[in-house]
């Protein structure tokens, strides 16, 4: 049985809309290679099998486990992480709604949900309940998050107010 090392390979990564150049073994997870390889930490180790959605990253405008995810298919791909939403609507939303607790499976969710109002600007409740399925959070329900969900969605179908047609 041959037990030469496995061969690394330099790949280019999209994350965040940068390129990234970076070292990687065919057998290792997205997850992995964001955390170890590029410093993003925000996506987080849970169960390591797909279950929990701790890990949970956007690749061209789908949610996807990256503790499943090879890092090798996510060449060629758009990555993005709970890093380079930076201020989004469900970010703030969950704050405002305090969606959430330990806070460690935050990320996973709010980019769950993020992918969700891609997806879908006006989901149902049960839709969106059924999204939220995928993830899991053991300190709280979900009550909040899914009253974060429902909060961006309110706010959109708000009319801004233009403060030049106060002047007027």
């Amino acid at each position: 049985m041959d037990q030469s090392p496995i061969k690394k390979l330099s790949v280019s990564l999209e994350v965040n809309d940068e390129i990234r150049q970076v070292e990687i073994r065919p057998v290792d997870t997205l997850l992995y290679v964001l955390r170890t390889k590029l410093g993003f930490s925000g996506a987080k180790p849970g169960c390591l099998n797909g279950d929990c959605g701790a890990c949970s990253v956007v690749v061209n405008d789908n949610v996807y486990k990256s503790c499943i995810m090879l890092a090798i298919e996510a060449i060629g791909q758009k990555i993005t992480t709970i890093e380079g939403l930076k201020d989004s609507p469900i970010q703030k939303a969950f704050v405002e709604n305090f969606a959430f607790q330990c806070g460690y499976c935050t990320p996973g969710f709010i980019m769950n949900c993020h992918s969700l109002l891609m997806k879908q600007p006006n989901p149902t409740f049960e839709t969106i309940k059924e999204w939220l399925s995928s993830n899991i959070c053991r300190c709280t329900c979900y009550e909040e998050i899914e009253e974060a969900v429902l909060s961006v969605i309110e706010n959109r179908e708000k009319p801004m107010n233009n403060e030049s047609e106060k002047d007027e």
